[in-house]
């Protein structure tokens, strides 16, 4: 990234770069796009499933029953997105759609005894993630800390409710 970039909004007057390089947006883009391919094999040796087919997958081997707007929080994802995937992972055995017993307005997703055993053949794919990313933890954590603030200030611009402070 050239030294004289100035990323708008951030208190800078100096005329934005138009030079693809220097787009925040789209070293995350790239950078998504190569993890992601680094996945699609993996979880097709593993089991055949998708990225976001796997993270529904996980939050449910982290949270064991959920509701499905509980899903929705978690992944930040729309109910039109995650129907679909929920549905897919229904058809092969992996998961259930239920609607909770004190109230049917509720639909609740828990693993079948076969979504559990998946885990098993899973286990290892972050692992190799990590390896293929070439990051120490402590540089994965740091990334994370960032992109976990940066995600929930978006939120919040996006929302209108007032930006959360800059600094942790």
């Amino acid at each position: 990234m050239n030294d004289d970039t100035h990323a708008p909004g951030n208190g800078d007057t100096a005329e934005p770069s138009l030079l693809l390089d220097d787009h925040f947006c789209f070293t995350l883009y790239a950078a998504s796009r190569a993890v992601t391919g680094v996945y699609r094999p993996l979880l097709d040796a593993a089991g055949g499933l998708t990225y976001p087919q796997y993270l529904v997958m996980v939050v449910l081997w982290e949270h064991g029953t959920v509701s499905v707007k509980e899903l929705v929080t978690a992944l930040h994802l729309d109910y039109g997105t995650l129907t679909p995937l929920i549905k897919r992972l229904e058809s092969h055995g992996l998961l259930e759609r239920q609607r909770r017993a004190d109230d049917e307005r509720v639909v609740e997703v828990a693993l079948t005894p076969q979504g559990t055993a998946l885990r098993e053949r899973i286990r290892t794919v972050p692992l190799a993630i990590g390896e293929a990313m070439g990051l120490t933890r402590e540089e994965i954590g740091t990334a994370q800390d960032l992109l976990r603030r940066l995600t929930a200030n978006v939120d919040r611009h996006t929302t209108g409710a007032s930006p959360a402070a800059t600094t942790p």
